[in-house]
């Protein structure tokens, strides 16, 4: 029992109830803070109220985040030199604030060196130095592949006897080269200003397109998106993290190495599932920024508006919807560190695992949003308070990277399968 001598607040930082940081946390936290307040903020606002085609065009203020954000030194190297429970916090704290500053922003960055990540990860210095420098995306989702793209258990998910989804992105793969044909879907983070892409595509070895059991056989790759056969369609016109370019990408008779591919037919769905509980801690670390931000927001509202002759705050139904909001926040917090730890630590995640920890923080943040919206009352509706866009933006991500409910179908999918093999079952 750790003992006070007298009653005194509570030790809290700009993350809640933290334990002590080190000075080094304390010097990120504050860095970052000050890019996502004097960056991110400005710039998104900004961006929210231009045209999805004047976001990407030539000279738009989205490419300059880039700039900013290179001078905080913050990348997977120098995670890399820290302690592993350090770096999950240091990692924690960053998409954290980057999600306060903005949404769409800090998907944006986050996306945007997921090809080179993958290229360090192999340790491949030629797909490191083709990554280098440039805005990345991550191709997995099709037009009309949608939440099949998740589908990793033939026998359980899928029609007995029925081929699988193969998708709308197709790789020949031949001896020496990969020939790409169809699109990626509209959806693709990034997808209408990448220069470079980690595709994951169906593929014929020349066997054709599926396994034994149904199952499509898959191919990833590293792709330069300057190559012949390589074109766009139209920016994504959404209603909330406008400043997130999302945008198909086409594909007629695109050749690449396959040296330049990262994952082959049997190596695909390790490879799939890998990346995508990679990239899946971004979403649950930005939201509960968003979260913390809408909380924030509100909080501050309330000790400025007076209903009742006193302010919002000096309402006991007031505190209560505060307190509420708080213990979300925490909650957000404490799952997505957890599930950070988890991917970046077990030597055997899962991708299914990583995604309920993004079920959970997203309707949770959803849960904080709307509530500060409903605190600011018809306030709240107008462009002058910026707790509308949160809301937009807070709406997305119950969609983004996954549909929530199918998750949460397929983390009951991993229980059943745990529970095939002796988990849970003594």
């Amino acid at each position: 029992m750790k003992l006070k001598n007298e009653l005194k607040l509570p030790d809290i930082s700009a993350t809640g109830f933290e334990t002590p940081l080190a000075e080094e946390e304390k010097a990120i936290q504050h860095s970052v803070h000050q890019f996502a307040k004097n960056v991110l903020r400005p710039l998104a606002r900004e961006l929210d109220k231009m045209s999805a085609e004047q976001v990407i065009a030539p000279g738009s203020p989205f490419y300059s985040v880039f700039a900013e954000a290179a001078k905080l030194g913050l990348d997977s190297d120098l995670l890399g030199q820290l302690p592993p429970d350090m770096a999950v916090r240091v990692e924690s704290l960053v998409g954290e604030e980057m999600g306060w500053g903005d949404a769409g922003l800090a998907i944006s960055l986050g996306v945007a060196g997921f090809p080179l990540e993958m290229a360090k990860a192999l340790g491949n210095k030629e797909l490191m130095a083709l990554c280098a420098g440039k805005i990345g995306c991550w191709m997995i989702t099709h037009p009309d592949k949608g939440s099949d793209v998740q589908v990793f258990d033939m026998a359980r998910e899928w029609p007995a006897g029925a081929q699988g989804n193969k998708g709308n992105m197709l790789a020949k793969v031949g001896r020496d080269e990969i020939v790409i044909n169809g699109q990626c879907s509209a959806w693709v983070s990034n997808g209408a200003v990448a220069q470079v892409a980690l595709g994951y595509l169906g593929a014929d070895y020349g066997d054709g397109y599926f396994a034994a059991d149904g199952r499509p056989n898959g191919v990833a790759a590293i792709i330069p998106l300057d190559l012949p056969g390589v074109s766009r369609g139209k920016p994504l016109d959404k209603i909330g993290q406008r400043s997130l370019p999302q945008g198909e990408i086409y594909f007629d008779n695109v050749k690449i190495p396959k040296r330049f591919a990262v994952a082959l037919k049997d190596e695909y769905y390790g490879n799939v599932s890998s990346a995508w509980s990679y990239a899946g801690t971004v979403m649950s670390q930005t939201f509960t920024g968003v979260a913390r931000a809408a909380f924030e927001l509100a909080l501050q509202y309330c000790h400025e508006r007076k209903q009742g002759g006193t302010l919002l705050i000096d309402h006991q139904l007031t505190r209560y919807r505060i307190g509420d909001m708080f213990r979300r926040v925490e909650l957000c917090r404490a799952v997505a560190r957890r599930s950070l730890a988890y991917a970046r630590q077990t030597p055997q995640g899962h991708a299914y695992a990583t995604a309920s920890a993004k079920v959970t923080v997203t309707q949770e943040a959803m849960r904080v949003v709307d509530e500060a919206f409903q605190l600011f009352g018809g306030a709240g509706t107008s462009r002058e308070y910026p707790i509308e866009k949160l809301l937009r933006d807070a709406r997305a991500a119950l969609i983004e990277d996954g549909e929530n409910n199918i998750l949460t179908m397929r983390l009951g999918l991993l229980a059943q399968q745990l529970y095939a093999e002796g988990w849970a079952n003594a």
